[in-house]
């Protein structure tokens, strides 16, 4: 195992290797399994899955996995999401543990397992088990095996997506996939997490659940929830350094949201970040509804791509929540043009420059002190045409 210091990613905290290695799952050549190892000495986890009720059979085992709080390694692969594969399909997920928990020389019940791609296609365990053992032979803890495991889990994506926290003597580090069928739901990709501080499972599970809820349950391309959505935290403990869980999950919050970030912006054929937000609302959820909703209208979002201020479709999709305010007290603006006043007609919209690649939708509810952000794209020929053609 190599032993070079990485300064991004899921190896940077200490006790953790990783690989990704093309198994032939992927047409292009590229790597699509990935092995991440827990060496210890604690081995405390925490995750959060999809709430869509058609779950894959890596979801599944990989409920059952962390309902102990323990896992020592996580096996993944692009090129087949495993999803809706029936019996067979979670009995090649189980093998896939076995296998992995064989070479590693762990238990099967303390691996977890994830699977992103086309759903409803038996996996080639042909290739992938091949594929998982030499993913074992070739684990690093360096800057490029770390690399190796970002760019494994991507399928649509064009970009790997890492991160890195450090704290107060100990790191967390991050990889994450994701361009499309993202949408809120406890988790919207594939994420792994790593880190070195020494913490309970319980205590993981409390940060993991607020981080995700303001960063990857806010990140919202498409309205498309997966099946397969899974986002882990693995625990270490081999910095020895017990942190305050709010320091922690504060610091845990900033890499989620930038992960998150990397998602949308990396969205599918998108030309434009959008992040629409609402605040003055009565509550958050009232704020979180409305953001939402604007975040999810195509007709928001073609305007967008048409680089068109069209503040009247921002307005007719905050009509269609139950938050609570008075029409005629509205405000909207657009890249910091208030297009929208009391309801009515505002700024010139001529004013708005759509140009950037950053847009910011700011809507005033006037009904109290509460605000969320969702971040999302726009919508546009490219997106239609990638999605079109996704299974051909």
């Amino acid at each position: 195992m190599s032993s070079a210091t990485a300064t991004t990613g899921i190896t940077a905290p200490a006790g953790f290797s990783a690989a990704g290695v093309p198994a032939g799952l992927k047409s292009t050549g590229a790597n699509d399994v990935v092995l991440i190892r827990n060496h210890g000495p604690e081995f405390a986890a925490a995750a959060v899955f999809t709430s869509n009720r058609v779950a894959a059979a890596p979801v599944h085992w990989s409920r059952q996995v962390i309902s102990d709080g323990r896992a020592d390694a996580i096996i993944l692969n692009s090129g087949g999401a495993n999803a809706c594969t029936g019996a067979e399909g979670f009995g090649n997920t189980h093998r896939t543990a076995e296998y992995t928990a064989q070479l590693l020389g762990v238990s099967a019940s303390d691996v977890l397992v994830a699977s992103t791609g086309l759903i409803g296609v038996q996996l080639p365990m042909e290739k992938l088990l091949p594929g998982v053992e030499a993913a074992s032979q070739q684990l690093g803890s360096g800057e490029e095996a770390g690399l190796s495991a970002a760019t494994g889990i991507m399928t649509t994506d064009t970009v790997p997506k890492q991160a890195v926290r450090q704290g107060n003597g100990y790191r967390i580090g991050g990889i994450a996939k994701g361009a499309g069928m993202l949408a809120p739901g406890l988790a919207t990709m594939l994420v792994v997490l790593t880190t070195d501080a020494k913490l309970s499972p319980s205590e993981l599970d409390t940060a993991l659940r607020q981080a995700t809820a303001v960063s990857f349950d806010r990140a919202d391309s498409d309205g498309c929830m997966s099946t397969n959505d899974t986002v882990a935290l693995l625990a270490s403990g081999a910095s020895s350094v017990t942190p305050q869980l709010a320091e922690f999950t504060e610091l845990l919050t900033e890499l989620c949201q930038e992960l998150a970030r990397a998602l949308i912006d990396d969205a599918e054929g998108a030309d434009h970040t959008i992040a629409v937000r609402t605040f003055n609302a009565a509550s958050e959820a009232d704020a979180l509804e409305v953001s939402r909703a604007v975040s999810r209208s195509n007709l928001v979002k073609t305007a967008i791509f048409g680089r068109d201020p069209n503040w009247g479709r921002v307005l007719s999709e905050v009509g269609t929540t139950q938050a609570a305010f008075e029409p005629d007290e509205l405000n909207v603006s657009i890249n910091g043009v208030m297009v929208c006043r009391a309801g009515g007609v505002g700024e010139d919209r001529e004013l708005v420059n759509l140009d950037a690649r950053e847009v910011s939708i700011d809507i005033d509810l006037n009904a109290g002190s509460a605000e969320a952000t969702i971040l999302t794209n726009d919508l546009t020929h490219d997106y239609v045409h990638e999605n079109s053609a996704y299974s051909s």
